[in-house]
């Protein structure tokens, strides 16, 4: 597995999770990262993406709520959530490596009301 994302779960309206996705050194050295989304009946969308300098970019939605990062020493992309919103409901994945080749598995995140 060249991508592993983790950390999904269900949460309360309000709560907080954090992703990781561990990626294998070819992937992830100096590449973009980023996260996205699939809800239900929808297309997959961008929630966050992280340039291998360390610039951030945000879908509206998610500005001020969530941050993504990474570690390059340990190969991984993180997406701390907070004050996750029933809409936030979705399987996130991952994805990087040259040209945004590379996808994980997805984790589900559930957000109850």
């Amino acid at each position: 597995v060249q991508l592993q994302a983790s950390g999904g779960g269900l949460v309360q309206l309000g709560g907080s999770l954090r992703l990781s996705c561990a990626a294998s050194g070819s992937i992830f050295f100096n590449y973009d990262m980023g996260w996205y989304r699939q809800a239900p009946g929808k297309q997959r969308e961008l929630v966050a993406t992280i340039t291998g300098g360390g610039r951030t970019n945000y879908a509206d939605s998610v500005k001020g709520r969530f941050t993504i990062s990474r570690d390059n020493a340990k190969n991984t992309v993180y997406l701390q959530m907070n004050n996750l919103k029933p809409e936030d409901t979705a399987v996130y994945y991952c994805n990087g490596g040259m040209g945004g080749l590379y996808w994980g598995q997805g984790t589900q995140v559930t957000v109850s009301s």
